[in-house]
């Protein structure tokens, strides 16, 4: 084994040792802590092997591609959202949530991509390096999740390994891949935007765990594949100096749209849409639609028999058309029936429960989100 390797090797093994301490025995590696870890890693490992550069010809242009993925992700997940539902953020752009959150964030994500370059460049062609790097950083990014994780049932075991382990094997090897390929700086852009976008909007959707595990496994390899066909192509011919330009304009539009899509869903227009998960209400409203609500806040003597109202009900919100209204002591109270049930709902809707009127649908345009939800 040459001695860069060997060097390297055992820098590894004792970056490895540390992290296997930090999950079973101490835990200090965490937050702000963890940046402080990777700098003096990094001190160490240019005083003892160098520090590499990185000059990828096609570092701009994957880093637009992972931009235009990153569009057309965020364009499905808030649809998704009309169906599972939005979350507020708590801590949207608060100083809690920036000086927690945000900075020690971006900060280990930074050094993190830095320090696999600089590893992945002395390993020089060694697949046994490569593995050895990329379970290093999955270690890394899992190693809070041991620590905390009590492993008691089969429950617990099942969630640590579908959010923690899977997801953090699936983004390293797509990061080891990228790194090799691209240099660290796309993988830098899209960990931001992925790590953070939840602490820069107002509202997230609101996923099960299940759906959770899904996507944060499945999401890198969807780009991993997305640049192997980029750098597939760019192998034959030389890079469009236009290249950058061309999808500009389509990034814009994109962008404006996820903007008002996460607005328009949040609640903060006077207008309100969701998907209709049921046929419960066809012929008029069909499962797949989305419905359009005017909020109509407090004022609940303007609702109307025979009106289709939004409500919420256990969490969900429901679409079906009031059949009575019945005011006792100043407050009103509703009963509603679906148009395909048999029944009325057995239920009483309390003031705090109705959300407003559908005025409007859009034919089908829910249908992607019940398909996922069903999945």
């Amino acid at each position: 084994m040459k001695r860069g390797y060997l060097r390297l090797l055992l820098f590894e093994i004792l970056i490895l040792f540390i992290l296997i301490l930090n999950s079973f025995a101490w835990n200090i590696l965490s937050g702000l802590k963890m940046t402080v870890f990777l700098i003096l890693m990094l001190v160490v490992f240019k005083f003892f092997l160098g520090i590499e550069k990185d000059r990828h010809r096609y570092a701009k242009d994957v880093i637009v591609e992972v931009l235009i993925f990153l569009v057309i992700f965020f364009i499905a997940y808030y649809a998704l959202g009309l169906l599972i539902g939005f979350a507020r953020t708590e801590n949207y752009l608060t100083w809690t949530g920036i000086t927690t959150f945000i900075i020690p964030s971006a900060c280990y994500i930074i050094l993190r991509e830095v320090s696999r370059y600089t590893m992945m460049c002395k390993a020089e062609g060694n697949r046994a390096l490569y593995i050895v790097t990329t379970a290093l950083f999955i270690l890394m990014d899992i190693t809070s999740a041991i620590y905390y994780n009590q492993f008691s049932s089969s429950y617990e075991t099942f969630i640590f390994i579908a959010l923690s382990l899977l997801p953090a094997v699936s983004a390293n090897v797509v990061f080891s891949y990228m790194t090799l390929n691209t240099g660290y700086k796309p993988i830098i852009v899209y960990s931001l935007i992925i790590g953070l976008y939840q602490y820069l909007l107002p509202i997230i959707p609101n996923p099960s765990e299940y759906l959770v595990a899904v996507i944060t496994f499945l999401l890198p390899i969807i780009l991993a594949y997305r640049v192997y066909l980029f750098l597939l192509r760019e192998k034959d011919e030389d890079i469009d100096r236009d290249y950058r330009k061309r999808h500009y304009g389509p990034m814009i539009v994109s962008s404006i749209l996820i903007i008002a899509m996460v607005y328009f869903t949040s609640g903060y227009f006077h207008y309100h849409a969701v998907a209709i998960a049921s046929g419960s209400m066809s012929p008029r409203i069909h499962k797949g639609d989305v419905a359009v609500i005017e909020k109509m806040g407090d004022n609940y003597e303007d609702y109307t028999i025979g009106q289709v109202v939004a409500y919420k009900y256990d969490n969900i919100m429901v679409v079906h058309r009031l059949v009575n209204i019945v005011k006792d002591d100043g407050k009103y109270y509703f009963y509603s029936k679906g148009d395909a049930n048999n029944s009325q709902d057995n239920y009483t809707i309390t003031e705090d429960m109705m959300y407003g009127v559908v005025h409007y649908k859009i034919p089908y345009l829910g249908l992607p989100t019940v398909w996922l939800n069903e999945l």
